[in-house]
């Protein structure tokens, strides 16, 4: 019988999930405010193809969580990861294994699983850290993205590893997805295009005090 995979070490503090969306003159700044805010997880999302850029960013925003303390991802770049020291937030149809091989055993490796709890199976067994679910909620990040279903967090319970929520997700209705079982909710608008997202991301922390 297989193992029943737990919950990475890094993991179990769940909270505010952040992801930086594309380049900003200000990215290490804000990224800062939004640690100082509370935020328990930062992923650097940037596609463009200004390589020297983003490793220069990957790096220190791995070594400002390093001194926050919390985990640090790079969204669909594995090199980048490594390169950075830090986990991989993969889509739907990446390897989890070519993701392990190349960042070692304790690397956080992230999933997103859209609305399947079928892929998130899948994924956990071969050894994904987290699946990821959405879109919840209309998104003005990928606005076309289809979506999920509040009874597949619940059924994801299941898989013991940790559960992130994403797609539109907002101080109001934010609280539905952590009933549900989300253990993470990951925003990128609602906190970066936010006026003040060192308080944004406080509050968005505040959603999750006294349900440790």
């Amino acid at each position: 019988m297989p193992a029943v995979p737990s919950i990475h070490p890094a993991l179990r503090r769940g909270g505010l999930y952040a992801i930086t969306d594309g380049p900003r003159p200000d990215l290490v700044e804000v990224c800062e405010h939004v640690l100082h805010g509370g935020a328990t997880m930062l992923q650097y999302r940037d596609e463009t193809t200004d390589d020297p850029r983003r490793l220069s960013e990957a790096q220190a925003l791995a070594a400002l969580c390093r001194r926050y303390q919390v985990p640090f991802l790079v969204y669909g770049d594995i090199a980048l990861a490594a390169a950075a020291e830090a986990g991989v937030h993969l889509d739907f149809e990446s390897d989890v294994a070519e993701a392990r091989d190349a960042l070692g055993p304790g690397a956080i490796i992230g999933v997103s699983c859209h609305d399947s709890i079928e892929h998130a199976r899948t994924v956990t067994a071969a050894g994904a850290d987290y699946v990821s679910f959405g879109a919840f909620f209309p998104s003005p990040t990928k606005p076309h993205a289809g979506r999920a279903r509040l009874e597949t967090l619940r059924q994801a319970a299941a898989l013991g590893v940790a559960r992130v929520a994403i797609g539109g997700i907002t101080l109001d209705n934010g609280i539905s997805l952590i009933d549900a079982g989300a253990q993470y909710l990951a925003v990128v608008s609602a906190v970066f295009s936010a006026d003040d997202p060192e308080k944004t991301a406080h509050d968005f922390a505040a959603l999750f005090e006294g349900l440790a």
